[in-house]
């Protein structure tokens, strides 16, 4: 029985601010952001992991965090980006969580991120097009998930009661 709610998607899409939103509804659930889950244990930011580090680390403490919190109950669990693109991942999120891809084009990730700083990924060559292919490239998996919300447009609170209306929280 899946009984976490985990948010997936690329960067952008809504996963962080969904799931605060969704927390305050479900107040017998926990909030985890994996993201901060990594910054708290290791004491640097997610950037800061990247540049020192490289991508290899950082996804190996994603995986450990997943490992963790996947296995608990109850949770609302927001993911990085491209913490679904592993196989070892996907399977742990998807076997303990009902899973929400929150789907956006790349003009509205463009629009939404484009005066942050701290995405690593999109440090070098930040436009539509890099979002494109980065999109492209895990959009296979990303459909993988048990729900897809398409969040053009869409504000938190539309996002949330679209969730609330699939059914598949238990809020006691």
């Amino acid at each position: 029985m899946k009984e976490n709610i985990a948010f997936t998607g690329m960067m952008g899409c809504g996963k962080t601010t969904v799931s605060q939103e969704l927390s305050k509804v479900l107040t017998n659930y926990t909030l985890v952001d994996i993201d901060k889950e990594i910054e708290k244990s290791s004491g640097k930011k997610i950037s800061e992991i990247f540049l020192k580090f490289g991508e290899p680390h950082f996804r190996m403490l994603e995986s450990e965090k997943i490992k963790k919190f996947c296995t608990q109950k109850n949770q609302i669990i927001a993911f990085g980006g491209g913490a679904f693109e592993d196989e070892e991942n996907r399977k742990n999120i998807l076997e303990n969580c009902f899973t929400i891809y929150l789907k956006a084009s790349p003009e509205e990730i463009f629009k939404r991120i484009k005066n942050e700083t701290h995405r690593p990924l999109l440090s070098k060559s930040f436009s539509i097009e890099r979002i494109s292919e980065i999109l492209k490239k895990r959009d296979e998996n990303y459909q993988n998930a048990d729900f897809i919300i398409d969040t053009d447009g869409k504000t938190p609170y539309n996002i949330v009661v679209e969730i609330l209306g699939l059914g598949v929280v238990k809020n006691d």
